[in-house]
C-alpha cells in the first residue's frame, strides 16, 4: 500500500499516538504480534505512517520489530514496574518536601476537587476517566515543588503509570475506593504539612500496584520534613 494523497507527518502521528495508546490501555496485550497491514487498515492509513509509529514505539520500549513478521509488544517486566515505583515515590516525596506551605495548601484544595471527580468516575464505573484523574492527581505533587526538571522526569513516567494502572484491571476496579481513601490521607498529610506519614502512606499506596520489592529498605528509612 503506498501513501495517500492527502497523508502527511500527522498520519504518523496519529498512527503513533492510537497504537501507542492501545498498548498503554491493554488492547495490544504483551506478547500480541502487530502486523503493519493490519494496523494500516484500521487506520485507514498506508503502511509509511505505521511504520515510522512503530519504529519509535520500539525506540521507547514498547515493542519490538521482527522483520517481515510484525511487532511484538513487550509492555513492562517486573523490575521495570519496581523501578517505576522507587521513582515516583522520590519524586513526589522530594518534590512535597520542598514546596512552601502557601503551595502546598493551594494544591491540596486543588486535589479535593479532584478526588470528587475520581468519586464520580467510580460511581459512573469510568475507568478510564479515573486512571486520567488518578495519574493528574499524582502528578500535582511534584508540581507543587515548582522544579521544572522533577516534573520534566516525572512526565517521563507517564506512560508507564498508565500501563501499570490499566494492566492492573479487576484489581484497580476493586481497589477504587480504597485508592480514594488513600488519596484522601494523602491530602489530610499534605495539608498539615506531616512528612512522615505523607511518605508513609504513599509508599504504601504506591506499592498497592507494584511488586513488594518496589518497596525496600531505602524507601522505607527516606522520610524527608515538609517545610511548615
Amino acid at each position: 500500500m503506498t501513501t495517500g494523497p492527502n497523508e502527511s507527518p500527522s498520519a504518523s502521528e496519529r498512527a503513533y499516538q492510537v497504537i501507542r495508546d492501545h498498548i498503554l490501555d491493554g488492547t495490544h496485550a504483551p506478547g500480541t504480534m502487530l502486523g503493519e497491514n493490519t494496523l494500516a487498515a484500521d487506520l485507514g492509513v498506508s503502511r509509511t505512517p505505521v511504520r515510522v509509529a512503530l519504529a519509535r514505539l520500539q525506540d521507547e520500549g514498547w515493542i519490538s520489530i521482527y522483520p517481515k513478521r510484525g511487532a511484538l509488544v513487550q509492555g513492562m517486566s517486573e523490575r521495570t514496574v519496581a523501578e517505576l515505583a522507587d521513582a515516583r515515590f522520590v519524586l513526589e516525596t522530594t518534590a512535597v518536601d520542598r514546596a512552601s506551605g502557601e503551595l502546598r495548601q493551594r494544591l491540596a484544595e486543588r486535589l479535593e476537587h479532584s478526588i470528587d471527580e475520581q468519586r464520580a468516575a467510580f460511581a459512573g464505573k469510568d475507568i478510564r476517566r479515573f486512571i486520567d484523574l488518578t495519574l493528574r492527581f499524582h502528578r500535582g505533587f511534584v508540581e507543587a515543588g515548582g522544579n521544572s526538571v522533577l516534573l520534566e522526569l516525572y512526565d517521563q513516567l507517564s506512560d508507564r503509570h498508565r500501563f501499570v494502572l490499566f494492566a492492573s484491571g479487576e484489581h484497580l476496579l476493586t481497589r477504587c475506593a480504597d485508592i480514594i481513601a488513600e488519596h484522601v490521607t494523602l491530602v489530610e498529610h499534605l495539608r498539615a504539612g506531616n512528612a512522615a506519614e505523607f511518605a508513609r502512606t504513599l509508599r504504601g499506596h504506591i506499592a498497592e500496584n507494584a511488586p513488594a520489592a518496589a518497596v525496600g529498605r531505602d524507601m522505607i528509612e527516606f522520610t524527608p520534613s515538609i517545610h511548615k
